[in-house]
C-alpha cells in the first residue's frame, strides 16, 4: 500500500509539473479578442513559453506549430487570407492541450496611426465631435490604443486590448486615424483595424532606438541628453512642481507653463517611445502607417531632412517590408501672421517633410490651409484625414482619384518676372476666395524677399513679380509659420509650400536643443 501511494504521489507531482509547464504559454495583448488580421499577407503570431515547448496556433482552418527557442520565444506565420467579416476563434495549444482562445477575430485592413498630438487628438475634441461620436457604430472597425509607456528598457507587452468601434469606445481614439480608417471601410467594404500609438509632444528621436541614432551621427544631440539626465533627479521634478503650483496660485501670469513631467519617462527622451510603445507591436501584420509629427522637432528642422527618412526606412526594415506604405500629414499653419516675408523654422520642417517623398510608397497630406493662429491643435481633422485617405485609396487599393498636392517643378526667369511650373496638378490651378493669388514672395541676388503679385497661366504655371525686384532670382510660396495663401488644384488640394532657392536657413547646423540644465 505504501509503495502504491508513493507511486501515485509521484505521478500526481509529475502531472502537476507538466500542467505548470504548459501554463507558461502566453501571447502579448496585441493578440486579443476583437482583433483584425491583415488580409492577403502572412500574419505573424508570437509569444512566450518554456524553452523547447511545442506551441500550435489554429485559425481559419490553418494549424501552425513551432517550438520555443532557448529564450522561450516562439513565432508562427499564418498563411495569407481573404477579408472576412465573420468572427472566428484562434486557439493556442501546447503539447496538444488547449492553452487559450482569442475570439471574434476578423480579417481586413490594418493601419498604424503614429506621431504626436495632432494625430493623438481625440474624436471628442474636433469639429462636429458630437455627430462623429453619435454615428460611430461600426462593428467591423476595431480599435487598439497602445498605452504611453516611456522607458529605456525594451518591452514585450502592452496593457491594452482590441475594442469594437462604438460611440463609447471611439471618443478618446485618434481623430485623424479613425476618420482615415472610416474612409477606407466605406470604400473597401472590408473590416478595418487601427493601431493608435501616437503620443502628444513626442520628438521623432523618441521613436528610434539609441543605436540607430548613434549610427545616424546624432552624437551631439545624445550627449546633450546624457548630460541633462545626469543632472536630473527626483528633486528636480519636485522643484518643477513647486514652481508650477506657485504659477497657478499667482493666477497663471505670462507664458503658459506645462504641468511638471518626469523627462526620464517622457515622450521626448531618445528611444523612450521605441522601447515602451513601438517595440511590443513591431511585426504585427499591418498594411501601412499614417503619421503626423514634427512640431516638437521644429528647433532641429534641418536635421529632420535625414531623421524622417531614417525613421521610415527603419520601420520598413523592422516590419520586413521595404515597400510598406507610409503617409503623413504635413505641418499645418500656426502662430501669428507676419507683415513681411522672413525665415521660418515651421516652413523649414515642412520642406523636410516634402523632401521625404523621394522615398517610394510615401505620400503627404498638405494642410497648410486648416490650421489656427492661437491653437496648434487644429480641429478640422476631417479634411486632414480625407487627404491622407486619398493616398491609400489610390496607391494601395486602385481608386482613380487625385492624391498629391501640386508641387514646385521648375523656375524660369523672363525679364523681371519669374514663371513657376508645378507638377502633380490633376485639374488646374485655382485661386480660392478671391481672384488675386496670395502667398508668393520674390527676391533678387541680395536674398531679400518681398511680397509678390502673381497670375495663373494655364493649367500648371504661375507668373510671379514685384515692382521692387528688377532682376528676380528666387521665389517662395507659403514660406512662413502661418502664411496667407490661396492657391489650389481645383480638386481642393492646396499647393505645397516651397522655395526655389537653396540659401542657408535658420536651423541649419543646429545639432542640439540647447536646453537649460537642471539646477
Amino acid at each position: 500500500m505504501k509503495l502504491f501511494m508513493k507511486t501515485l504521489m509521484i505521478a500526481f507531482l509529475l502531472l502537476l509539473g507538466e500542467q505548470t509547464l504548459r501554463a507558461e504559454v502566453s501571447l502579448p495583448n496585441i493578440f486579443s479578442d476583437h482583433m483584425i488580421l491583415q488580409r492577403n499577407q502572412e500574419n505573424p503570431v508570437w509569444g512566450k513559453a518554456d524553452p523547447g515547448e511545442k506551441v500550435t496556433v489554429e485559425f481559419a482552418g490553418q494549424k501552425k506549430s513551432t517550438v520555443a527557442d532557448a529564450d522561450g520565444k516562439w513565432k508562427v506565420l499564418l498563411d495569407p487570407m481573404s477579408a472576412s467579416s465573420v468572427g472566428r476563434t484562434m486557439k493556442i495549444h501546447s503539447f496538444g492541450d488547449l492553452q487559450s482562445e482569442i475570439d471574434n477575430i476578423l480579417v481586413g485592413e490594418v493601419w498604424m496611426c503614429s506621431g504626436q498630438s495632432n494625430m493623438a487628438w481625440s474624436i471628442d475634441a474636433i469639429n462636429d465631435y458630437d455627430m462623429e461620436i453619435a454615428t460611430a457604430d461600426y462593428p467591423e472597425i476595431r480599435l487598439l490604443a497602445v498605452p504611453r509607456v516611456g522607458t529605456q528598457e525594451p518591452q514585450f507587452n502592452i496593457d491594452a486590448q482590441w475594442k469594437v468601434c462604438t460611440p463609447e469606445t471611439v471618443k478618446e481614439f485618434t481623430a485623424p486615424g479613425f476618420l482615415f480608417g472610416r474612409r477606407l471601410h466605406h470604400a473597401l467594404k472590408v473590416p478595418v483595424g487601427l493601431i493608435y500609438n501616437a503620443w502628444g509632444g513626442s520628438d521623432l528621436e523618441a521613436w528610434l532606438p539609441r543605436k540607430v541614432l548613434e549610427e545616424a551621427g546624432q552624437d551631439e544631440y545624445l550627449a546633450e541628453w546624457d548630460e541633462y539626465l545626469a543632472r536630473y533627479s527626483d528633486a528636480t521634478l519636485a522643484n518643477d512642481k513647486v514652481a508650477y503650483d506657485k504659477w497657478v496660485a499667482d493666477g497663471k501670469p505670462g507664458a503658459k507653463r506645462w504641468p511638471p513631467r518626469d523627462v526620464r519617462t517622457g515622450q521626448k527622451r531618445p528611444s523612450n517611445i521605441y522601447n515602451g510603445v513601438l517595440l511590443p507591436t513591431i511585426g504585427y501584420g499591418i498594411k501601412g502607417v499614417v503619421w503626423c509629427q514634427g512640431e516638437s522637432n521644429i528647433g532641429r528642422a534641418y536635421e529632420y531632412r535625414s531623421l524622417f527618412p531614417l525613421l521610415i526606412t527603419k520601420w520598413r526594415e523592422w516590419w520586413g517590408d521595404d515597400k510598406l506604405p507610409f503617409y503623413w500629414i504635413q505641418l499645418s499653419d500656426h502662430s501669428s501672421e507676419k507683415p513681411a516675408p522672413g525665415e521660418s523654422a515651421w516652413a523649414e520642417l515642412r520642406e523636410a517633410q516634402t523632401m521625404a517623398l523621394k522615398l517610394s510608397n510615401t505620400g503627404e497630406a498638405v494642410v497648410i490651409d486648416i490650421g489656427e493662429d492661437r491653437d496648434i491643435h487644429y480641429r478640422n481633422k476631417q479634411v486632414a484625414a480625407a487627404r491622407l485617405a486619398r493616398h491609400a485609396l489610390a496607391n494601395d487599393y486602385g481608386f482613380k482619384i487625385a492624391t498629391d498636392s501640386p508641387r514646385f517643378q521648375s523656375l524660369e526667369i523672363i525679364g523681371n518676372k519669374a514663371v513657376v511650373k508645378f507638377d502633380h496638378v490633376a485639374t488646374y490651378l485655382y485661386a480660392f476666395d478671391v481672384p488675386e493669388v496670395k502667398g508668393f514672395a520674390i527676391a533678387g541676388a541680395d536674398k531679400k524677399f518681398v511680397w509678390a503679385e502673381a497670375k495663373i497661366l494655364g493649367k500648371n504655371r504661375v507668373e510671379v513679380w514685384s515692382d521692387q525686384i528688377k532682376k528676380p532670382v528666387a521665389v517662395r510660396y507659403g514660406w512662413a509659420d502661418n502664411p496667407v495663401l490661396n492657391l489650389y488644384d481645383r480638386n481642393s488640394l492646396p499647393v505645397t509650400p516651397f522655395r526655389t532657392d537653396d540659401w542657408p536657413v535658420g536651423t541649419m547646423g543646429k545639432k542640439t536643443l540647447y536646453r537649460p540644465m537642471p539646477k
